[in-house]
């Protein structure tokens, strides 16, 4: 019976643990890899351990970084008393993108799900809470995900900052650019009516 070789089947296993990745798509890339020259294998075998060794996550928000405190952090011009609250690195990168926000970042690195044991003391809410202390932060702008998950974190820690003066907002849901009434379901729709504002 014709076998894989080891070393290829390894690969292929490697790949395979990767999320949205099944076993068809790593044994597509990794044969990909075989018909590659060798620079552009040690160029991407490099890539991977760089990001093992070049980023590290900032002590202050939680994001990641290739310095500490990280280049967000560490910017003067960025409004200090505005904090916007996410789930992962990811997120904070997507509101940046938009250019229209100029405030910190607080990377809680997931959200509440009892089902899967993660608890408050697994995300970095203490941090949080001693950040606003520290910066004297007036406004805390919570965007985490509008699903259970999100919706119960969110709740949390409004709840836990309810005592303190600092304005607690939470991102506005609603309808996509360029998508249609009609396909839309119940709670965006009414996501998006409680969200309207004055024209």
């Amino acid at each position: 019976m014709l076998k894989l070789p080891a070393s290829l089947q390894r690969l292929i296993n490697e790949f395979s643990k990767l999320p949205g990745i099944g076993p068809k798509s790593a044994q597509r890339l990794a044969f990909y890899l075989l018909k590659k020259d060798n620079v552009e294998i040690l160029s991407l075998s490099d890539s991977v351990k760089d990001v093992r060794t070049d980023i590290t996550f900032c002590s202050d928000c939680h994001n990641m970084a290739e310095s500490n405190p990280c280049s967000v952090c560490s910017d003067t011009t960025r409004n200090r008393q505005l904090i916007c609250v996410v789930e992962e690195p990811l997120d904070a990168i997507a509101l940046d993108k938009t250019g229209s926000y100029n405030g910190l970042f607080h990377v809680l690195g997931g959200v509440l799900n009892p089902m899967e044991g993660i608890t408050a003391d697994q995300l970095n809410i203490n941090s949080l809470i001693d950040r606003i202390n520290k910066l004297g932060a007036t406004e805390i702008i919570i965007a985490t995900n509008p699903n259970l998950e999100g919706e119960t974190t969110s709740m949390h820690i409004a709840k836990l900052l309810r005592e303190t003066p600092v304005k607690i907002s939470r991102i506005a849901r609603g309808l996509p650019m360029g998508g249609d009434l009609e396909y839309a379901d119940e709670v965006t729709l009414q996501r998006a009516l409680e969200g309207r504002r004055e024209f």
